[in-house]
């Protein structure tokens, strides 16, 4: 089977369950968007150690397929869709509330605007979040009353952006606590650049005391040898 068929030569592409439009509708223009954003979050799971965050983009980028799949049919064939597998559910929004909750009960979330940056992982799912929230504005005008894409997509980005500060948070705690040999000056540049980034001194004063402990602890254990 060859993967180029020339049909869409005229510059037209065929819809789910029949149906031709210009490439540049906007039909085309929203689930183009949402592939967007799905290509984002391979970008971001490209990198992921962990395997319960991989699991998680994983079945994210799955539902961008049924997403997808319904903003690609044509209102009138929008019977035909099966929820779960080419129709967004509630189902589907509910879980990815369920995850924001569990995500968010992890860290202390920000209380200003982050800067994006702060670890490759969680650059990459900001870019993400950002890919989605253009998609979700590229689908505003098309979506059924019905539907439960634009509800997805605003829920995606929010978990998405909860990802990217759980993965700071996470990163900059086994910064410091897998690496014994680190000096104390390194550990100290390490907190100023975090305690400027979160703008929390308090944070950074924490830091500096448990860390403060933990050395003059190994210094007096390796006294005692």
């Amino acid at each position: 089977m060859k993967i180029y068929t020339k049909t869409g030569d005229d510059g037209t592409t065929g819809l789910f369950y029949g149906g031709r439009v210009t490439k540049d509708s906007p039909l085309p223009k929203a689930y183009g968007a949402v592939d967007e954003a799905q290509a984002a979050i391979g970008l971001a799971r490209a990198v992921v150690q962990d395997s319960e965050l991989n699991e998680l983009l994983t079945i994210l980028c799955r539902d961008l397929y049924v997403a997808m799949a319904e903003l690609a049919t044509l209102p009138e064939n929008h019977s035909k869709l099966a929820p779960g597998t080419t129709l967004v559910t509630d189902d589907m929004v509910q879980h990815l509330e369920q995850q924001i909750d569990n995500v968010t009960s992890r860290f202390e979330s920000p209380t200003e605007f982050t800067i994006p940056g702060q670890t490759e992982i969680s650059a990459r799912l900001d870019w993400a979040r950002v890919m989605v929230r253009r998609a979700e504005r590229e689908t505003i005008d098309i979506c059924q009353t019905e539907s439960r894409v634009l509800p997805y997509l605003n829920r995606l980005s929010d978990l998405l952006w909860t990802l990217a500060r759980w993965q700071e948070d996470e990163t900059c705690r086994l910064a410091i606590l897998s690496n014994p040999r680190c000096t104390w000056k390194r550990l100290e540049n390490r907190i100023e650049r975090i305690t400027a980034y979160l703008k929390c001194t308090h944070v950074g004063k924490i830091l500096r005391r448990s860390l403060r402990f933990s050395m003059a602890t190994q210094a007096s254990c390796t006294q005692l040898r």
